[in-house]
């Protein structure tokens, strides 16, 4: 995933830019990178912050990025953003998505002109200089992003710095946000909405799918309209989204409430001690349980975030396990003889929450009744990268549904497995139960999940758990 960030102003917009981006911390722990243009033209910077948060990394560079235009970004992927001179004269860009179909541009790129790229570690080519080829196969810059859009399979939202303004052009299908937020003489463009708000911005305008605007420090001036077919990211609520975010006017942490009490309805017979949630994206939904349920809330381990990252960022699934299991520090008078309720996200691969149950028995809980906040995900994303999942057997429902079906699974049986009411679902639940050690297992309804967002079901993408993007 990723974070991206922009500002248009009267004035230098550094500040507001470096706290912006900073604001987006918690989507990546890769990279992070800043591109201003002022009176010396365009300056950028990039640094790897995998072991040092943003701040630290860019407080020395902002006396040189002085400009009134900028954009920057937080990133789990390649380095950005990226200066780009071309027929369309220079600009940087930055962007937040994923290509599936990267073979088939650079071979049409060769094809239409003589072009090269940049060969990164392995052979892989960036991502946004990628993006830049395509847009640079127009004649405009907005028809250049129109035609990115189109022929991108994944997603793609991005911020494209000129010497005049800043474009912000939102995925076709808006599976990633992008808003705007304005204050005198000022206006910035953000994936995540609360991250202007404490720089004295208000919000301005959310971008539709497929939109792009082209933002000055006078205004926003829509360069073409949004399309009318949304599918946009379910997970962020879920997830991803900071909790004092909000995506087509749904707050993040009222949905996880919501999420957590639609949960405790469907949940008869169980009776615990009290309701946890594994911090920090399970502590909403644990809450809405709880006062759901009537169960008390209680925090039976608290994680020490002062210097352990979130755990599913570092490349090696050792260090991830070996991060989440160090972070939680257990209470244990919360723990010892108690039955409890365990509340996380979701589950993907299973191993840390597996080594989270097991780390409570050994802390002494009695039983450990476990109740994720999403249905089981059975399909890989083709369309964010939402995991670092290499393979769809990375998630133990496939596994569990291979070890069951054999390698070729019919989309006919697989679907039996996505439907709770089906008796291939109940005898997968209980088998994922059985590997984990829970007391007992019962995931979120995705229909549940949906209401609990609140917008039209057509809008929203619930591909991992389904397979319908």
């Amino acid at each position: 995933m990723g974070g991206i960030f922009g500002v248009a102003s009267k004035t230098s917009c550094t500040m507001d830019l470096f706290f912006g981006i900073d604001y987006h911390s918690h989507l990546g722990t890769r990279r992070g990178g800043m591109a201003v243009y002022g009176e010396n033209g365009f300056q950028r910077a990039i640094h790897n912050i995998e072991n040092t948060p943003f701040r630290t990394k860019f407080d020395h560079d902002l006396d040189e990025l002085e400009g009134n235009l900028g954009i920057g970004c937080i990133s789990d992927m390649d380095p950005q953003p990226l200066l780009i001179r071309s027929h369309l004269g220079t600009y940087a860009l930055t962007t937040v998505g994923v290509i599936r179909n990267p073979e088939e541009l650079i071979k049409e790129a060769y094809k239409n002109g003589h072009v090269h790229f940049m060969s990164m570690s392995g052979g892989k080519i960036n991502d946004t200089e990628l993006v830049a080829s395509l847009i640079d196969q127009k004649d405009s810059l907005v028809d250049g992003l129109l035609y990115a859009q189109e022929r991108i399979q994944g997603s793609m939202s991005m911020l494209l710095l000129t010497p005049e303004g800043i474009y912000a052009s939102r995925d076709r299908y808006g599976r990633t946000p992008i808003t705007i937020g304005q204050k005198d003489g000022a206006f910035c463009a953000s994936f995540e909405n609360f991250a202007y708000l404490n720089l004295g911005y208000h919000h301005y305008s959310e971008l539709g799918p497929g939109e792009i605007d082209f933002i000055t420090p006078e205004g926003v001036e829509c360069l073409s309209a949004p399309r009318k077919e949304m599918k946009m990211c379910a997970f962020l609520w879920a997830y991803y989204g900071y909790p004092t975010a909000s995506y087509e006017g749904i707050s993040v942490e009222k949905m996880r409430y919501d999420c957590g009490k639609l949960l405790a309805r469907r949940d008869k017979g169980v009776t615990a001690d009290s309701v946890a949630g594994v911090p920090d994206s399970g502590i909403a939904h644990a809450v809405g349980y709880a006062n759901e349920s009537g169960i008390p809330f209680s925090r039976p381990f608290i994680k020490y975030t002062p210097t352990w990252p979130r755990s599913f960022m570092p490349s090696s699934q050792k260090q991830r396990n070996l991060i989440a299991k160090m972070k939680l520090i257990p209470v244990d008078v919360l723990i010892r003889d108690k039955k409890l309720l365990l509340i996380d996200d979701s589950i993907v691969r299973g191993t840390q929450l597996g080594e989270t149950t097991e780390f409570l028995y050994e802390s002494g809980a009695k039983e450990v009744h476990v109740r994720p906040a999403c249905p089981p995900i059975t399909f890989g994303c083709p369309y964010l990268n939402f995991s670092r999942s290499r393979s769809e057997y990375d998630l133990i429902t496939r596994r569990v549904i291979r070890d069951r079906e054999g390698e070729n699974v019919s989309e006919e049986t697989l679907a039996t497995y996505t439907d709770p009411d089906s008796q291939n679902y109940k005898e997968m639940v209980e088998e994922i139960r059985k590997r984990l050690h829970f007391t007992t297992l019962r995931f979120h309804r995705l229909d549940d999940l949906v209401e609990s967002i609140g917008i039209e079901p057509c809008k929203l993408c619930t591909y991992c758990w389904n397979g319908r993007g």
